[in-house]
């Protein structure tokens, strides 16, 4: 089971991506051709019709000169209560819990939690420089193009993301971990930051 977005949280990003898009004068069709997504997709996720991937978002994102972890008010320099972002019906599950930028990286720490069969499928969006992660319990697999590469728990591991990968708990069983992702920040001027990414955290739990 691949899971997806909770509903709360794909409404939230519709309203923020739509309010920072009129903010710099953007219409629908200039943010679906800056962040290479379709103007149908990008309609229906500002009206929160759509359950899109987080590679989507990211580059929905770029397009709008910020970051996702921005968009959900990740990263304001509150306590990292997180964010869940992404869950199954079967219990798995992942957290944004803090986001840092500079002017060159967005750097996010995530933590999740993989039951059963269930499969998380990432990548395809903006380049990611890395991806590391260390296991609390249980035994990781994750999956890229190139290889398939296991971390037992107590240990760490590093992957570089240039295209789809994919995380799963070895065996059917289950894993517990961190993941602390590195983005490249958008190509765009500093003026198209998205003036919102520190309000209103609550109401997305």
């Amino acid at each position: 089971m691949s899971g997806g977005m909770r509903p709360a949280v794909v409404e939230l990003l519709g309203e923020r991506i739509r309010s920072a898009r009129q903010e710099q004068d953007l219409s629908v069709g200039a943010l679906a051709e800056l962040s290479e997504v379709s103007r149908r997709m990008l309609t229906q996720i500002e009206l929160g019709q759509a359950n899109p991937s987080v590679a989507i978002l990211d580059r929905i994102a770029a397009g709008l000169g910020t970051t996702f972890a921005a968009l959900m008010g990740v990263g304001a320099g509150d306590a990292p209560e997180g964010v869940e972002i992404w869950s199954t019906s079967t219990g798995s599950w992942a957290v944004l819990l803090d986001a840092v930028d500079t002017e060159a990286l967005s750097v996010e720490t995530w933590k999740w939690k993989l039951l059963g069969e269930d499969v998380y499928e990432g990548g395809g969006g903006i380049p990611l420089p890395g991806l590391m992660h260390h296991v609390i319990d249980g035994a990781l697999e994750i999956e890229t193009d190139e290889s398939v590469q296991v971390i037992e728990a107590g240990g760490s591991g590093r992957v570089s993301a240039g295209g789809p990968y994919r995380y799963r708990a070895q065996q059917g069983q289950a894993a517990v971990f961190f993941s602390v992702a590195l983005l490249a920040r958008p190509a765009r001027g500093a003026g198209g930051s998205y003036g919102g990414r520190h309000d209103d955290r609550g109401g997305t739990s």
